[in-house]
């Protein structure tokens, strides 16, 4: 990992409020995220999953988190990967017991080869498996995840046993942000910044997206992000238009707007930040009439959020009094 590590206080208050929404007589289980394929022994830069991370602070696969609420308790398990010399040598290191403690919070550590032992153990006298699962609306990837190969094997095993969603009470509990967490998304949202910064400057007729790209890559590794938090969009001319434009390989010519949608990535937190201007540096008629159009909707927006706000109702109810214009 890049980021500085984090106080596992955080992670600590996080698996309090978790605790408290969980059955008793259950057991909760998160896996990792895999560590994906590409050609012949290489690998995709790994990305854990969101829900364990947000639960122990653990940045590495190969790793399952267990909690049990059986009545009067609350037990947590960690289960890591094992390191020995040859992964040392060709990887890297991975936690010790030790230090997993240490970032986690969490007391008692295993390796991950214990898992399927003590978990047998561990269900015996339970009445439900709560298994994680991603279930976003616009998610539609054919992989399976470590989770969902985790709840085949569960199927098998534990045929008796009642399955239940997680991911609900994770909608919930990680919906609402603590303050530890907005100064980590403040600190990416700090990085962006600074990026946006860097390459105003230098966006002129001639300039290739990419090279807006990459200059966005090298302040965001200065300032010890990982990188992009989703797949940026440097769009120029017609492909401003183009929702989910990524190719970021055309020349900018004069007279064409840029739409950027970008944002760095620190500690897992993520920042998203959108702006449009003219490679030339003056908007044309045209070009500023709609870009104030859309100004105009952001300020109103932004003027609606507020706590208690429910932006659904207020939105229709704006669109319906100025009707169907947004002044």
């Amino acid at each position: 990992m890049k980021y500085n590590p984090l106080s596992k206080d955080i992670f600590n208050k996080n698996r309090k409020l978790f605790s408290q929404k969980i059955e008793k007589n259950s057991i909760s289980i998160f896996n990792s995220n895999d560590v994906m394929p590409t050609n012949a022994d290489g690998t995709m830069p790994f990305k854990q999953n969101s829900d364990l991370f947000w639960l122990t602070g653990i940045d590495q696969e190969e790793s399952v988190f267990m909690m049990i609420n059986n009545n009067s308790t609350i037990e947590e398990l960690l289960f890591i990967k094992e390191t020995n010399e040859h992964i040392a040598i060709w990887e890297g290191a991975k936690l010790s017991k030790e230090e997993a403690k240490n970032s986690s919070g969490i007391q008692k550590v295993y390796w991950i080869k214990e898992l399927e032992k003590i978990l047998k153990e561990k269900i015996a006298d339970l009445d439900t498996i709560f298994l994680n699962k991603n279930i976003h609306a616009r998610s539609s990837s054919e992989v399976q995840t470590r989770d969902d190969r985790f709840r085949d094997k569960i199927k098998v095993h534990f045929p008796n046993m009642e399955i239940k969603e997680i991911a609900p009470v994770m909608h919930e509990l990680r919906f609402i942000k603590s303050n530890l967490e907005i100064e980590l998304m403040q600190h990416a949202c700090d990085i962006t910044e600074k990026g946006l910064r860097r390459i105003l400057p230098i966006i002129k007729p001639g300039i290739m997206e990419y090279e807006i790209e990459a200059e966005l890559m090298h302040e965001f590794l200065l300032n010890r992000s990982s990188g992009f938090a989703y797949q940026p969009i440097i769009g120029s001319g017609s492909d401003s238009c183009v929702l989910h434009y990524i190719e970021n390989n055309k020349m900018c010519l004069d007279g064409d707007i840029l739409l950027m949608d970008f944002g760095a990535e620190y500690a897992n937190y993520a920042s998203d930040l959108t702006r449009t201007v003219p490679v030339n540096g003056v908007f044309s008629p045209r070009q500023k009439s709609v870009y104030n159009a859309v100004h105009r909707v952001m300020k109103q927006a932004t003027n609606m959020l507020r706590p208690g706000t429910d932006h659904k109702k207020n939105a229709t109810r704006s669109y319906k009094n100025n009707g169907g214009r947004i002044n």
